[in-house]
């Protein structure tokens, strides 16, 4: 199928963008890697009156360490990460995850900040911005605010952008040197969305786990194998039953987090 007719515009500076999301309210959609939009447009499950395409904004195509803190910029592509020697050096849960994303063709141009706002429970970054505490920059007409990862999934592709709003930036807070990290999921086909993703991180006192696939939003739960089946929410479907899922769950929390230990050690 092909996308319904829509305007397109491409600036080439943040503002610009955010002027034109603002004229256009709830018609209008940005455009980054455009690997989830792309194919909603095609299919006309979306159908914007507008599309505002980012790619010209050169300012936004970046990623650095700050010390513990990865700052990915919107136009960063998953495989610019999956590329630097000093990310996957530096965490090991994110290059667990890399490789488990799409396949090659859709990290080349699908971007990270892009499948935050894109929010499918069952992608890989939603649950690593959650384990990792991130905080979230938005730009809109009223200028930036940071948004803590913790509030920004409403639900199923639902955020707290607000309509105009564009996400520039992701900011991961990494755990300290030495401490073990971990990222671990089941999917039917490799490059499939998981059924179930788990992601740990061991720092001494400090065990975090974080689990996606199972809820309308990644979580942060107690780090407790046991106790990740009760934890979850997920329903019947055509992939999986909730029972199996719900095993999966402590499953996959297990092997997170052993994983993760025995990085730490």
């Amino acid at each position: 199928m092909k996308p319904a007719p829509f305007e397109y515009h491409a600036p080439t500076e943040v503002a610009e963008a955010v002027r034109l999301l603002a004229s256009y309210g709830d018609e209008g959609r940005a455009l980054a890697g455009g690997q989830s939009l792309v194919p909603l447009l095609n299919l006309r499950l979306a159908r914007p009156k507008a599309i505002i395409d980012l790619n010209r904004i050169e300012s936004l195509a970046y990623h650095r360490l700050e010390g513990d803190v990865l700052v990915v910029g919107a136009l960063c592509r998953q495989r610019d990460l999956e590329r630097d020697p000093a990310v996957l050096a530096r965490c090991a849960a994110i290059a667990d995850a890399l490789p488990l994303i799409g396949h090659l063709g859709i990290r080349n141009r699908g971007t990270v900040v892009g499948s935050l706002a894109h929010a499918d429970p069952a992608a890989e970054w939603p649950l690593l911005a959650m384990l990792f505490d991130a905080e979230l920059v938005a730009e809109g007409s009223g200028g930036r605010r940071s948004i803590r990862a913790a509030d920004f999934f409403k639900g199923a592709f639902s955020t707290a952008l607000d309509p105009g709003e564009i996400l520039v930036e992701a900011r991961f807070q990494l755990p300290p040197e030495g401490a073990g990290t971990a990222f671990v999921e089941v999917a039917r086909r490799h490059g499939d969305f998981a059924l179930g993703a788990a992601g740990a991180v061991v720092a001494g006192d400090d065990v975090r786990l974080a689990l996606g696939g199972f809820d309308s939003v990644p979580l942060r739960v107690a780090p407790d194998p046991e106790a990740a089946p009760s934890a979850v929410n997920p329903v019947d479907d055509i992939h999986a039953p909730a029972a199996y899922r719900r095993r999966l769950a402590g499953a996959l929390a297990r092997r997170a987090l052993e994983l993760a230990k025995e990085r730490a050690r």
